[in-house]
């Protein structure tokens, strides 16, 4: 098992983006042409080793894999590693990455820039996945706005500065809270080694925080210190998602962003959130995690009820999906903070598969736009008349989006609501009735974009699909299928991790009420 997989997998892709920078001259064709094939090449190695780590990676082993540990900076140390909740993210980064790129290719403007920034996002979403150390994962989930803001300030549409600022405050600001309790979590552990430790450091993730409860300014803190922890870090992690009703920077971003981006953005990005969850808040917090659960339930069904509603009244393509990612992420962070087993399994199983279907929305709503340069819905209908295999493709996502069974989409909403319904029966319901409006505007989308007689003379002369775009898509449509009808190729591999998660989480709730009854008893 090779110790270094994981650092080359990480950072190939800044590696290409340092020989662009340094090595690429000029702004003709060929000098375009060469940036282009340079970040195709790089993220499909890195795709293409980052299967090594998935073929030997052991899914009964609960433990962190792969792990590369080495002194860094100041005493710090540079940690890495998988366990089964982590490998699959990193394998989604490295299967969209190559996707973006070839969907990248028509752009003209600042091209040797435009590839840089995408490759060093991709190191340093790579990095938050991997990384086990609180002081890595913190920079790396910083410095992944950087180029995000780039891209979209740089590249994006008409209001694409208004966007690119709000995105980063939003995120930014969240993180600030987020940072003091790291400090918070050094002070009172001693170390910032999250798992793995290898140096005699404590291992966060079996550190037991302080959850006596107290009084601060007059109010009682149910939970104690992990109450705090969990709402600072939650601060970053829901904005990050986005939760309702921290969503309002995501739909302008994905509007204003270009197709890659909004790509990249609903893929992986919103992933980002629920994997922190699952890497800190579950495990590390578990008592303020319960004592916020029941709150977090609702307002998780309430965003599917409401975003889904506001996805009903939109007329531009892409804010439309934004919002309908944002009802989709309602799922993953219901079934998070059921704490149980099928609950942690649709969460992550949605995550991954949302990741396919809404970045290939996204690219649905790319291909139009590059032949008609608008994604007003009024200005589409009856593509089904000239582009025939475009109206195959988005009436397959279409439906996954709504989450038909035999596509990835059914079986993440399927397992969150079963594992809701044992946890809070009025919680599911309420959320039960956003697969209802998912459904209607996914079809009031199709509809008015696909469906009926071609009456618009500026859509009479538009071309179906070239060959370039069916392959990009043609990956994304065999996942969706096959994790659709054989959904055990995720759900064996994270069993055992989800697993240990879940019974972890329940025995630090058991002796936090354990401890708080016989302090009770003793008063």
């Amino acid at each position: 098992m090779d110790t270094h997989l994981l650092s080359i997998i990480t950072f190939m892709p800044a590696f290409a983006a340092l020989i662009l920078a340094v090595f690429l001259r000029g702004d003709d064709e060929a000098a375009q042409r060469n940036a282009k094939w340079l970040a195709m090449i790089t993220t499909s190695v890195t795709f293409v080793v980052s299967l090594f780590v998935l073929f030997e990676f052991d899914p009964n082993d609960t433990g962190m894999q792969f792990v590369v540990e080495a002194e860094w900076l100041l005493g710090m140390q540079y940690r890495l590693g998988v366990d089964g909740i982590s490998v699959l993210f990193v394998m989604l980064t490295t299967f969209m990455m190559p996707l973006v790129i070839a969907a990248s290719w028509n752009v003209e403007h600042r091209v040797k820039e435009y590839m840089i920034a995408f490759l060093l996002l991709e190191t340093l979403m790579l990095g938050v996945f991997m990384a086990l150390d609180l002081i890595l994962f913190y920079l790396f989930f910083e410095a992944g706005l950087i180029p995000m803001f780039l891209i979209i300030g740089i590249w994006g549409g008409a209001n694409r500065i208004y966007a690119s600022f709000k995105f980063f405050l939003y995120t930014f600001l969240g993180s600030v809270l987020m940072l003091v309790a790291m400090v918070g979590m050094f002070a009172d552990a001693g170390s910032t080694c999250i798992a793995a430790c290898q140096d005699g450091q404590v291992a966060l993730l079996n550190h037991t925080f302080g959850s006596e409860s107290f009084s601060l300014l007059g109010i009682q803190i149910v939970g104690g210190a992990q109450t705090l922890m969990f709402l600072a870090f939650f601060a970053s992690f829901a904005v990050k998602m986005p939760m309702w009703p921290v969503h309002t920077w995501l739909p302008d971003a994905h509007v204003q962003a270009p197709t890659a981006g909004s790509v990249v953005l609903a893929a992986i990005l919103l992933k980002l959130g629920g994997y922190g969850f699952l890497r800190f808040s579950l495990p590390m917090f578990p008592v303020g995690a319960e004592v916020m659960s029941e709150f977090i339930l609702w307002i998780s069904a309430i965003a599917i009820v409401y975003t889904s509603l506001v996805a009903l009244v939109q007329e531009d393509m892409k804010k439309l999906i934004a919002y309908s990612s944002v009802a989709h992420m309602g799922f993953v962070t219901m079934g998070i903070f059921a704490g149980n087993q099928q609950g942690i399994d649709g969460a992550i199983f949605q995550m991954l598969s949302h990741g396919f279907i809404s970045g290939a929305l996204f690219l649905c709503v790319g291909v139009i736009y590059d032949r008609m340069h608008t994604r007003e819905i009024d200005a589409y209908g009856g593509l089904v008349n000239r582009m025939p295999a475009y109206a195959l493709i988005f009436m397959l996502f279409t439906m996954a989006n709504v989450g038909l069974p035999g596509t990835s989409g059914f079986v993440g909403e399927f397992l969150t609501l079963m594992a809701v319904f044992q946890v809070n029966t009025w919680v599911a319901a309420v959320a039960t009735t956003g697969v209802i409006f998912s459904a209607a505007y996914a079809l009031w989308l199709y509809r008015r974009v696909v469906m009926g007689d071609l009456i618009k003379e500026s859509l009479k002369s538009i071309t179906d699909m070239n060959p370039r775009e069916k392959w990009i898509f043609a990956p994304l449509v065999v996942m969706t299928i096959l994790l659709g009808v054989y959904p055990a190729l995720i759900l064996d591999l994270i069993g055992p991790s989800v697993t240990a998660l879940v019974e972890n989480y329940d025995a630090a709730k058991e002796a936090a009420m354990g401890a708080l009854e016989t302090a009770a008893v003793s008063e």
